[in-house]
């Protein structure tokens, strides 16, 4: 099937962005001078000190923030709200309990209006892709962490976004699970063609995942280093010539982001 330009990731930038916001009666500056340029289908990671900014920056790109100051861009258009080819996933599944497996991945179309057939067609689909097709009807309640975020990834990828935000979306996942689950998303990004930006506290994970790695520096964030990802895919876990690289890349942001914390 040939991929339509509609189909093709997003094209993101970030433009002298600065935000501040009100604690108690004072202002505290979160971000200043963010300029960011990520091209369609690019695999993007954030990393920083805590408090730096990682998550406003996503919350920009949803349209649920407004910078204080700057240019927030999708496609060359200022972002002026949500829309709907931009998906969040955040640290938990958020997931509704009351709702089936099937029903939650089906919630964003239904919200679209989406006939509820296509929905049910499309639901399943995704759920067999993630290997949930045995758990359709089952309650949310009932399925282990894991789980849970297979069917968000399931719900997330079912509206086709063409840029994705996800915010520690691995981060309450124990190890084993962590690493079979991303390997499962970045195979089907790869399908997709969309756009990621992802942010972690985890250096390894986004070494591993991205195409380019961004250093935001202690708060007032701001981007202190641009870190392409010279390595092909797929990067395997037991490779030991890729091993060897992802090491190095880890040891020179380790030591990069251990300045920005002690600064």
């Amino acid at each position: 099937m040939t991929t339509t330009t509609q189909e093709l990731g997003a094209e993101v930038s970030l433009r002298e962005v600065g935000h501040v916001f009100v604690h108690g009666s004072s202002p505290v500056v979160a971000l200043w001078g963010v300029d960011i340029s990520i091209k369609p289908g690019e695999f993007v990671s954030l990393v920083g000190p805590s408090g730096c900014g990682k998550t406003t920056v996503l919350s920009m790109l949803s349209g649920l923030v407004e910078p204080s100051r700057g240019t927030v861009r999708i496609d060359g258009q200022p972002i002026s709200g949500p829309r709907r080819d931009v998906s969040y996933m955040f640290a938990r599944d958020c997931l509704m309990p009351w709702r089936s497996v099937r029903q939650n991945v089906e919630f964003g179309m239904q919200v679209r209006r989406i006939p509820k057939k296509q929905r049910r067609r499309t639901a399943d689909l995704w759920l067999e892709r993630v290997g949930l097709e045995g758990f359709a009807d089952s309650q949310i309640g009932k399925l282990s962490q894991g789980m849970r975020q297979r069917v968000a990834i399931a719900r997330t990828l079912a509206q086709r976004p063409r840029l994705i935000l996800m915010d520690e979306p691995f981060a309450a996942l124990d190890a084993q699970t962590r690493s079979i689950l991303q390997d499962q998303f970045v195979a089907l990004w790869e399908e997709l063609h969309c756009t990621v930006v992802f942010v972690t506290h985890d250096l390894s994970e986004a070494i591993r995942l991205s195409d380019r790695v961004l250093l935001v520096g202690r708060r007032p964030g701001r981007i202190v280093h641009d870190v392409p990802i010279e390595l092909a895919r797929p990067r395997e876990v037991g490779d030991e010539q890729a091993a060897a690289v992802l090491a190095r890349y880890q040891s020179a942001l380790s030591t990069r982001l251990a300045a920005e914390v002690t600064a």
